[in-house]
Order: structure tokens, then sequence, then C-alpha cells
């Protein structure tokens, strides 16, 4: 059956649920810097940057290894992203998914929003370990156009918005001009990045490169059947158990709190049945707390955005163990929990640092021989269009 994956990556922030979007933004004196901020201050949010990222996966037969590297990826990914900063801020991460090409979807185009541009990274861990694959016909054009027009991309142009679309099926198939859907998202401030499973020139002559090019964006070729190659590291033990102890520190709340709670363990556990190493990439995004946001289930990040959350949550919503508490003892047990949280994450990232110096030693010392997979792809145009537009890592 014809495959072939479409991922987009929207830079400015992220992520989930079938159907539906999101979005956010940034500050002048004298100088150009003090421009910049201004300027990013008084966008129409008035709110930070974004770094939003538009994965498009093509779920047809024969893309299983390009799945499997998403999977592998995404954490790698995350972390990238959370290494990027403007005018030393460190801006607001948003991840989307979506699959296409797969008979099993009932859209006349066979493309279904996944998640949409949101922060609920265990969302998107979880719909994106749940694609199955399936015959179908992949429509390059169709895909781009749904994204750029349904997702909620951030109206900030100090925003970073990347869409990435891999697969390995000519580009220009279906009745939508690619040319005319990539250029509509360049008008947004959206880069089309390309990602063709196969030789390269083959990715060209099927013009994947031009999509890149059209959408001011990179081109590359990965083998989406090559198994993702991981550096153990003296750090990674210590930092698992570092994910315990921080998962420790999440107090849940609300109808579903419990739900999502167990989840977070889910994805845990996702992420380790891929390797040891992925789960190590999962617990240090998770220490970044401009990208692993919980505020919609966890007491603690709700209470750090809403300092008056707690004087009105019904008991009802609260768990067992903070049941017949009152406000002030249940603020107690949150700021503690908060305190704990923060050491930790101080933690991580400390050995994170010294983890990836250790990783880039090994890769120097042994030469780096592996083709790009589908992150390390990511990863290079991510750093360049960062750079690109003034951020830095």
């Amino acid at each position: 059956m014809t495959t072939f994956k479409i991922l987009t990556i929207a830079v400015g922030t992220l992520f989930l649920s079938s159907g539906n979007i999101k979005a956010h933004q940034p500050g002048i004196k004298n100088g150009s810097a003090d421009r910049k901020k201004i300027s990013a201050q008084n966008t129409p949010a008035g709110r930070e940057n974004k770094i939003q990222v538009a994965l498009l996966l093509d779920t047809s037969n024969s893309m299983d290894g390009l799945i499997d590297q998403a999977k592998s990826r995404l954490w790698n990914i995350v972390n990238t992203l959370t290494t990027l900063k403007y005018n030393g801020q460190a801006p607001q991460i948003e991840i989307a998914l979506y699959e296409y090409g797969n008979d099993g979807i009932r859209d006349e185009n066979f493309i279904r929003q996944v998640t949409p541009l949101t922060q609920d990274l265990d969302l998107v861990s979880e719909k994106l370990f749940a694609l199955k694959t399936n015959g179908g016909n992949e429509y390059c054009g169709a895909v781009i156009r749904d994204a750029t027009m349904n997702l909620n991309w951030d109206r900030n142009d100090k925003s970073m918005k990347l869409i990435y679309i891999a697969g390995n099926e000519p580009f220009d198939q279906g009745k939508i001009n690619y040319k005319e859907v990539i250029s509509s998202a360049k008008a947004k401030g959206i880069y089309t990045n390309t990602i063709f499973c196969g030789d390269r020139n083959e990715g060209i002559q099927s013009l994947w490169q031009s999509g890149a090019i059209t959408g001011n964006g990179k081109y590359f070729n990965i083998n989406s059947d090559q198994k993702v190659r991981y550096i153990e590291t003296p750090y990674d033990i210590r930092i698992s158990e570092c994910n315990s102890k921080l998962n420790d520190t999440y107090i849940y709340y609300g109808r579903k709190g419990s739900e999502y709670k167990s989840n977070q363990m889910i994805q845990d556990r996702n992420a380790g049945m891929l390797s040891a190493s992925n789960a190590v990439e999962r617990t240090v995004a998770k220490a970044q707390k401009n990208a692993y946001q919980n505020e919609h289930w966890d007491l603690v990040d709700k209470a750090e955005k809403d300092v008056n959350f707690i004087a009105t949550i019904k008991e009802s919503e609260l768990p067992a163990e903070l049941k017949g508490k009152s406000k002030e003892e249940v603020k107690k047990a949150v700021a503690l929990k908060s305190s704990e949280r923060e050491k930790i994450q101080k933690e991580i990232g400390e050995l994170s640092k010294k983890r990836q110096d250790y990783i880039d030693r090994e890769i120097k010392k042994r030469g780096n021989t592996d083709s790009d997979d589908l992150g390390k792809a990511i990863e290079k145009s991510i750093l360049e269009l960062a750079k690109k537009n003034g951020y830095s890592s």
C-alpha cells in the first residue's frame, strides 16, 4: 500500500484532542532588544511567546516504522524545544497531532485531527501510542490545509510555528494544490518542513523539497525503518529515580483528575517500553515548566497559575486525602508539594545537563555515522529556524 507520513510541527506551544485547537503571545524603549521586549508585551493576547508544533503522520500500511520513530522521539523533540529562549524567556510549548492516509478515517481526504495544539503532553503521547496503520490514500495538500485552517495558531509574530510533513509518496497527490495551501500557511507565519521517507533524490523528484522551499522550511530524507539508537549514560538511573519522586508531587482534583493522574503513569510506562533512555527523555521533559503543564488536573500547577483557586474549589473536587481539610490546610499541602517539586525539577535539570554533555562527548568520540531519523531531522530544523527567528538555545 502506498505509504507516507505527514508531520507538522508548529512552534509556539502544544496539544491535543480530536478535532480542535489553541494559542498565545509576547513586548520598546530605545535599543532593538528593548523594542523586541515591548512588542512582545503589547501583542493582542499579552502573553508570552509560544512554540507550536503540529505533527501530521501518514498512517497508511507501511508507515509503522515512522510511527515508531515518532513515539521514540516525542520527548526528545519536546526537550529540544525547551532549550530555546526568546529575550531570555522560555516560550510556552504546544503540540498537535494529525493522522492521514488511513482507510479507516471517515473523511473524504482520509484526515483526522488527533489532538489540537495543546500543552497536555500526556494526551499527545496517549494518542500517538494508539495510532494504527491501515491502507489508504495520502494527500499532503489536504492535510496541510486542514492543519493551517483548523489549528489555533498563535497570532504573536514572535512565536514560532512549524509544520512537519513526512511520507514517501508523491507530494502532489489529491485535488488540493500543495503550493497554494503552503503559501497560505506561510502568510500566517507557519513554516512547512518536509521529511521524505526514502532516497533523497527520489524525494526531490516527487516534490517534497519543493514543498519545503515553498513553505520557507527545511527538506530532509530519513530511513523510516531505522531503529532509534540511544546512548546510555551514568545519570540515567538517578533521573529515573527522580521520576517516581516527581510523580508523587502531583495532587489531582476535579471529576476526571484521577484519570489524568493514571494516564501520567501509563505514559511513563509507554515511554519505558521503547527503551530506558526514552523514559529518561520523558522525565527530563516532565521537569520543564514551560512544556509539561497540567493545571487542568493538578492542584500544584493550577494554584501556581491561579492563586485564588484553592479558596474556591469544592470539597467534592478534592482527592480523598484532602477531603475534610480546611482551606488553609489544603493550601499548606499544595505549597509543600510545590516546594518538593521545585527541588526535584532542579535536580533533574542539573542531571540532564550532565547527561547531554556525556552524550555529546560520546557522539564526538564514536563519530556520528547514523543517518537522520525523524527526531534528528526535526531537531535540526527547529534549531536552525529558531536561530533565524531570534531564539537562542
